[in-house]
């Protein structure tokens, strides 16, 4: 499969599939696509693993779209200003993104939640209790709020960052919250009482504009 991520504010991938091969993506997730390719609505692994997707902020059914002959092109847009980030997975290697992050994959890749086992990092760390688990082999795109700043951590690396600014890590990494010292920096500081730590070793995706963030200050802004 060859692939190719075209605009800037709102960008789109386009895949070009040869003959029997195969992409996935959630309900509803295709722009527009070529004569030539066929369509087929499944859950992807069973009932249950749909009913996890879900819960990880996909839909429960996928659709699957094989091409009948070469050379066939098939769209898929972001539905947020943002950027659309690549990763071409090996065998087993896994990375973990944020709910609803997921745009679209070759069909052999893996997508399953990750729930967060540290009752404090779900219920305060901004990216809540349940995030996607993206499994190799394959290609995978993820849609990302914003432009984004990828940092390398190293072991016992820690990274602080607001709540809603993650948008994927390497499987590694340590998420955790923590709480903001001091009173008058949580009561004057405007970043909220907890900040979420990313602990290395690997590499961290962040977004400079979550979806969170911004309908937070348009319900602000607008008149009552």
């Amino acid at each position: 499969m060859e692939a190719k991520i075209i605009g800037e504010t709102l960008p789109a991938v386009v895949c070009k599939l040869k003959r029997g091969e195969s992409i996935l993506t959630e309900n509803g997730g295709m722009s527009w696509m070529d004569e030539g390719i066929t369509m087929k609505t499944t859950t992807n692994g069973g009932i249950m693993k749909g009913i996890g997707r879900a819960f990880a902020g996909e839909s429960l059914f996928m659709n699957v779209y094989t091409a009948d002959k070469d050379d066939v092109e098939i769209g898929f847009s972001s539905c947020f200003p943002g950027q659309i980030l690549e990763f071409d997975l090996s065998e087993g290697k896994t990375i973990i993104a944020q709910k609803r992050a997921f745009l679209c994959s070759e069909n052999t890749v893996d997508i399953a939640m990750q729930f967060r086992k540290k009752l404090g990092a779900g219920f305060f760390g901004g990216e809540g209790f349940i995030m996607q688990k993206i499994t190799g082999p394959g290609k995978v795109f993820l849609e990302i709020d914003g432009s984004v700043v990828a940092k390398q951590l190293q072991a016992g690396e820690k990274l602080k960052v607001d709540n809603g600014y993650v948008a994927a890590m390497t499987k590694d990494v340590k998420l955790n919250i923590e709480t903001v010292k001091g009173v008058k920096n949580i009561v004057f500081g405007g970043e909220g009482l907890f900040l979420t730590t990313l602990e290395g070793p690997g590499t961290v995706w962040l977004q400079t504009m979550p979806i969170s963030k911004l309908s937070s200050l348009l319900y602000v802004g607008t008149p009552r």
